[in-house]
């Protein structure tokens, strides 16, 4: 069996924001579809334990006493600031906004899309 070093770099780092996630995943469903109603058809949560100058914040970790800092951003911004410049691969790559978040994870050591599906009701 192959061991996938991205892979098990990824799995770290879902254990470390999923408890934030499940805190504040019905605000990001709200959010993804309001954004969606006005036209931005790729909504971008990124997180971070530090601030970040991508997208706008929309919940500092002290205000809920999470570990993660959360943004609303969109494809256009991350287009505009080159982090995304295979427009298509990324529209393909991106699940159901109805059913996934799709979240920006910036670390020191870890800086990648996941897609994380929200509860169900």
């Amino acid at each position: 069996m192959y061991n996938d070093p991205e892979l098990q770099q990824q799995a770290k780092y879902l254990g470390t924001f999923t408890k934030d996630f499940a805190q504040i995943a019905d605000m990001l469903k709200e959010v993804s579809y309001t954004l969606r109603s006005r036209g931005f058809e790729y909504p971008i949560f990124p997180i971070c334990k530090e601030k970040i100058a991508i997208g706008k914040i929309f919940i500092e970790k002290e205000q809920m006493h999470l570990d993660w800092h959360c943004y609303i951003s969109y494809l256009q911004e991350f287009t505009d600031r080159k982090l995304i410049t295979d427009i298509e691969t990324f529209k393909s790559a991106y699940k159901n906004p109805d059913e996934y978040c799709c979240l920006f994870v910036v670390d020191k050591d870890f800086m990648n899309f996941v897609f994380l599906p929200y509860p169900e009701d």
